[in-house]
């Protein structure tokens, strides 16, 4: 059976291990805090349940898939593993760090992913022994539903792993696609710059965030407005995802707009502190 291990047990750690675990993966899903574990296991819990309700998935199905799926606290675990997907905060040297360490603990012929959503993959890959085994997978959110998966070649990533990572990606029923290590890479890139944009017609005075969501999802056919999404992936998120780019690509069309940059200091990041743009 194939092994994987995901390091993070958050939003999207949390739902990359219920879509490896539910296309017949071992999975050990990692994370340092005990209560993050507990938690991300009871989502993927109710998200198979949800599925079982749609009609996706058999009555016994959630069972044999969470029996699939193990817990550790440290990043030593993912040993033995022959894929692991980093899934911690948008931090660069937190992940410096979590592949320093996987690098020296997993097998020599483990494949490293980063689902990082704008820090560059080759300098990620620097950090260990094998840069040519390091790419990026970028998943999207909520992971069990969405169907993108952004898969991201560093400098030195081999055209094997690369190859391999394509089918996964593929395995898991996802469609991914093969972008090359820019910060922000596609999905993001063009993404920010219009949340941004949005933000300062609010800061701006142009329209309230309800009036410039209702232009875009009546006008443009969004599923959801720009600022209710960039609630939904937090605030912070979305600052530090900006900062990359404007910082990576030395473009003032990146600059962060200010209102952003205060109701992020000021603690409002969206829908995990029920309040940003919009009350929870």
């Amino acid at each position: 059976m194939n092994k994987a291990a995901v390091v993070g047990a958050g939003t999207m750690g949390n739902g990359i291990a219920h879509v490896f675990a539910q296309h017949g993966w071992e999975v050990t899903l990692i994370d340092v805090s005990r209560a993050a574990l507990d938690k991300g296991l009871a989502t993927i819990r109710a998200n198979l349940e949800r599925q079982v309700k749609k009609g996706v998935l058999s009555a016994e199905a959630p069972a044999e898939i969470l029996g699939r799926i193990h817990t550790a606290p440290e990043v030593e675990a993912a040993a033995g593993a022959e894929f692991v997907v980093e899934a911690a905060s948008e931090n660069p040297d937190l992940k410096f760090e979590l592949f320093r360490r996987l690098d020296s603990s997993c097998g020599s012929g483990t494949i490293l992913a980063s689902n990082t959503s704008s820090i560059s993959i080759t300098a990620i890959a620097a950090q260990t022994r094998c840069p040519e085994q390091v790419i990026g997978m970028h998943f999207m959110n909520p992971v069990p539903v969405m169907q993108l998966v952004e898969v991201i070649r560093g400098q030195a990533t081999g055209d094997a792993t690369t190859a391999r990572t394509l089918e996964i990606a593929r395995s898991l029923g996802k469609t991914p696609v093969e972008v090359h290590d820019y910060p922000g890479f596609v999905a993001n890139r063009v993404l920010l710059p219009m949340i941004n944009e949005a933000i300062f017609a609010v800061m701006e005075g142009v329209a309230t965030p309800e009036a410039v969501d209702t232009v875009m999802k009546l006008g443009m056919a969004h599923p959801m407005g720009p600022l209710a999404l960039a609630d939904f992936i937090g605030l912070d998120v979305c600052l530090a995802i900006l900062e990359v780019m404007h910082q990576g690509l030395g473009d003032p069309k990146y600059r962060p707009c200010p209102l952003l940059k205060r109701m992020v200091a000021a603690g409002q990041l969206g829908r995990k502190t029920g309040r940003g743009f919009y009350a929870y």
